[in-house]
């Protein structure tokens, strides 16, 4: 067991300390930290569905926590905000710049330790967790979507994908995803560039991984305002969503509330 793995279980076997943390203040977990917004009047007793927001390049949890928007549109929902926070500047996956050598486990057992930690502290319902992030986010969104699915109801990934190239296939039970994205996006083009030694990935490359790991067959082409989506589902009901939007490098808060709508329209919420 890793060491964020041993710090979790033991705040969960001891119950854990009453963390003084939530929006304004750091949940501390290991050397890392966490933050998390109730919804405003939450009871503190009540279960809630919860978003987990990993930031972007040299983003914060602070940062994703400033965004009124974002804090508002979550409580209306009547779900937690709990924003996620990489070690140094970026996360740490594979073939990113500066890790390209990594297979992606530190983040992973962060997200696991993370988890545990919240709903050991707070009524988070387990199975109505959605990952969501922003660029370098999305791009994280994209790994945790591939190597721990079981963890989260449905992904919802925002102008990022993998780095260099998507892995030969994923690992756990095959999720829903709703993969949203510019269509004049210079930052993460959806044809990738080159990035020092590295490569961003091509958006397409993968959209036809997933499709090819869990079966997904095309259903419809459909237009929700602004978002033209090609809508695919497999045999088990899991869906992938891929939307795009007429711009460039922009994170809205209403595609999260979209992707949430779409996760909740197919039952996994």
């Amino acid at each position: 067991m890793r060491p964020l793995s041993l710090l979790a279980s033991a705040l969960l076997f001891c119950g854990g300390p009453a963390l003084a943390c939530g929006p304004d203040t750091n949940c501390p977990l290991g050397d890392r930290h966490y933050r998390i917004a109730m919804p405003k009047g939450h009871d503190g007793t009540t279960p809630v569905p919860a978003i987990v927001f990993s930031h972007g390049y040299r983003g914060s949890a602070q940062g994703v926590m400033r965004n009124g928007s974002l804090r508002r549109m979550a409580s209306e929902m009547g779900v937690a905000l709990i924003a996620a926070k990489s070690e140094g500047d970026d996360w740490v996956i594979p073939n990113a710049p500066r890790h390209m050598e990594t297979d992606g486990a530190p983040e992973f057992d962060y997200f696991a330790a993370l988890l545990d930690d919240a709903m050991a502290h707070y009524p988070i319902d387990g199975d109505r967790i959605v990952a969501t992030g922003f660029s370098a986010g999305g791009m994280m969104t994209w790994n945790l979507a591939c190597s721990m699915s079981d963890r989260f109801a449905g992904f919802i990934p925002i102008s990022g994908t993998f780095w260099l190239k998507p892995p030969e296939t994923c690992a756990g039970p095959v999720a829903s995803i709703v993969h949203i994205h510019g269509t004049a996006d210079r930052t993460v083009p959806l044809d990738g560039r080159p990035i020092g030694p590295t490569h961003q990935g091509k958006v397409s490359a993968a959209l036809e991984m997933y499709r090819s790991y869990g079966d997904f067959e095309r259903r419809s082409e459909a237009t929700y305002g602004d978002l033209e989506c090609v809508e695919e589902a497999s045999a088990t009901g899991e869906m992938l969503k891929f939307c795009l939007f007429e711009g460039g490098h922009a994170f809205r808060t209403e595609f999260v509330r979209f992707g949430w709508d779409q996760l909740a329209e197919a039952g996994r919420l």
